[in-house]
């Protein structure tokens, strides 16, 4: 996976949420690299920016990725009867 073939897919706050959605990606075929903001690595800080993870997928599959992450907020919102609370 090449750089210069990588776009950015969302910019998520904290490793936690980054790793589970490379999981999700990586389950469908998608090939993620993370791309940590230095200072909230090494401090373990999520606040201001400090923490903010980019999710990085090959170009070529940004559209289907992107479906990845919609149906997984389609079935999340039909966990609680869909009426938004």
């Amino acid at each position: 996976m090449s750089e210069d073939d990588l776009e950015e897919l969302a910019a998520l706050e904290g490793g936690i949420e980054a790793e589970i959605v490379k999981s999700k990606l990586e389950s469908f075929g998608i090939p993620v690299l993370l791309r940590y903001e230095a200072a909230g690595r090494i401090f373990g800080i999520t606040l201001d920016g400090l923490g903010k993870v980019r999710v990085m997928v090959p170009r070529r599959l940004l559209a289907e990725a992107r479906q990845v992450l919609a149906d997984k907020a389609d079935h999340a919102g039909s966990a609680d009867g869909g009426n938004g609370g």
